[in-house]
């Protein structure tokens, strides 16, 4: 039982009204929950936040801790009737000093202590209530009688003229304190609903904090992006700056190499026309003296003759093209563009590193696999393993354990540089007998190929020749399954994109080794 102080405690400093759901500050003050939302909803644009009542501040918006403690209250001064001191109500008969009442009677409409209360009237029509100061209100205002019953039809309380006057359907009629009863029942369709609405508010809680989450990782993402597409820039203007000095540095060796031989051919030019002037000097002589008699006529023989160009050094060659600058370095820089987006791009679509074991049940005889089932090695002594339908024969193979039927994946192997080896993916319905069976050599498997210090990609019995110099001995294998595309790396500095098969899988796929004279091991990552 509250008194009328604690109800002033009780008033929420933003609404001046009795708080609702009550919640609380880190600072220790109490407000409703929508006037202090509202409250820090017009001071989001502040970069600042601070209590209402003390204006303690705070850098982040504060968070709302729920007072249990101050519900219950609340929910007992809402359901708790007051007391007689609370209402100020006093007996009407006391005059000389205030006495608080304790009850009222709705026949003579007044308030009544303990000492007028022993002494008032029993009698059935002297109705007696708790204290209240509008006893008039409990009265029919037509018949002046009390109050006792009340129409369900009607929603209104009536006296018993009002129930005898038959403006009241009877079967709708029952008494006050039966129809009290049955709406206090609502108390439990309101404990239902404060238990639902507090799932609500539990649940809005739940998604906002979803939200949060979900904001904050779009924006790591997003600033994850941001530093991956800076790179790329950084990068190409590295190659762009790279390429246009080299075309410059080429552009400048060609011009000086061709005004050299611009200034050579000026010289003979300018010879040849000298030879040219006298030769026509003597055909025009009309003298045969004195054209047998000059002395200079041994360097005016046919050019031809005198072995083409050799008097201009070698050098009256035919220059290159203007169009035949260096390619090459072109090329290698969109390869090396080419390089650094596949590595990004297995930086960002690959899920994670896969952990893949061997499966000796599957290995053939020739295959000594390692005792952490990551390595498999050729071996000329036979393992003596029992045949089974699942193991391979007559070929050096051995598969995963784990096959993957979804999302994108990758694993990091390490061939050795002598003997053959293949690595790369397969069904488990592939071919368990014959050379049919090699990885690569049929349509249900795929893979990198190291023979005769050769590195070549197999499918179908296909293979293509990587030309690319690879000097490590360290790959990368690539799986997306949804895409339907199969990636082989080589992992370099930046790591090298090597090539790439497309296809629809249509069904587990297997990691799968080959060896023949040499050993593959799955990295550990």
């Amino acid at each position: 039982m509250a008194s009328a102080d604690l109800r002033d405690e009780l008033l929420c400093c933003i609404c001046l009204s009795t708080y609702t759901d009550p919640v609380m500050l880190r600072c220790g003050h109490n407000f409703c929950r929508m006037c202090i939302d509202q409250a820090l909803d017009t001071q989001d644009g502040s970069g600042v936040y601070s209590c209402p009542d003390c204006r303690e501040e705070f850098l982040e918006r504060p968070a709302l801790m729920r007072n249990l403690a101050l519900r219950n209250i609340m929910d007992n001064i809402l359901f708790t009737p007051p007391t007689q001191t609370e209402t100020k109500i006093f007996c009407t008969y006391c005059v000389d000093s205030p006495v608080p009442a304790v009850r009222s009677c709705l026949h003579c409409e007044a308030s009544l202590c303990d000492k007028h209360l022993r002494s008032h009237s029993k009698s059935p029509e002297h109705v007696l209530s708790d204290p209240s100061t509008s006893l008039e209100k409990r009265k029919c205002s037509v018949h002046k009688k009390i109050l006792e019953y009340y129409c369900t039809e009607d929603a209104a309380c009536i006296c018993v003229s009002c129930s005898l006057a038959g403006k009241h359907r009877e079967n709708s009629v029952e008494m006050l304190y039966e129809a009290c009863e049955k709406k206090k029942k609502l108390r439990n369709v309101l404990q239902k609903l404060t238990t639902k609405r507090e799932k609500t508010e539990e649940r809005v809680r739940s998604l906002e904090e979803r939200w949060r989450k979900a904001q904050e990782k779009a924006a790591g993402e997003a600033e994850r992006v941001t530093a991956l597409c800076t790179d790329i820039r950084r990068r190409v203007d590295d190659l762009e700056k790279k390429v246009l000095s080299s075309i410059s540095r080429q552009e400048k060796e060609e011009s000086l190499s061709l005004s050299a031989l611009i200034r050579q051919l000026e010289i003979k030019k300018d010879e040849l026309s000298r030879k040219m002037r006298h030769i026509e000097e003597l055909c025009n002589m009309t003298d045969p003296l004195t054209v047998l008699q000059e002395q200079d006529t041994g360097d005016l023989c046919d050019p031809e003759e005198e072995g083409g160009d050799e008097d201009t050094g070698g050098h009256d060659k035919q220059p290159h093209d203007g169009d035949d600058l260096d390619v090459a370095v072109i090329s290698h820089t969109l390869h090396t563009l080419c390089d650094v987006i596949s590595g990004i791009r297995s930086g960002i679509y690959v899920e994670g590193p896969a952990d893949i074991l061997l499966d000796v049940n599957t290995s053939s005889n020739n295959v000594h696999i390692s005792d952490d089932l990551k390595t498999a090695t050729w071996t000329q002594e036979i393992q003596n393993r029992q045949r089974t339908a699942i193991r391979f024969h007559e070929n050096n193979q051995v598969m995963s354990r784990r096959g993957f039927t979804s999302g994108r994946h990758y694993w990091d192997v390490e061939g050795s540089r002598s003997g053959n080896w293949m690595v790369g993916m397969c069904y488990p319905s592939i071919d368990r007998r014959g050379l049919q069976s090699d990885i690569g050599d049929n349509n249900k498997s795929w893979s990198l190929l190291w023979c005769s210090y050769q590195y070549s990609v197999v499918h179908g019995k296909k293979a293509i020749l990587i030309n690319y110099n690879i000097s490590s001995s360290r790959f990368r294998i690539c799986l997306d399954y949804e895409a339907g595309q199969l990636s082989f790396y080589e992992l370099c500095d930046p790591i090298k994109h090597l090539h790439t098969f497309t296809a629809t899988f249509t069904e587990p796929l297997h990691a799968v080794f080959w060896v023949h004279g040499g050993y593959v091991k799955m990295l550990s990552q």
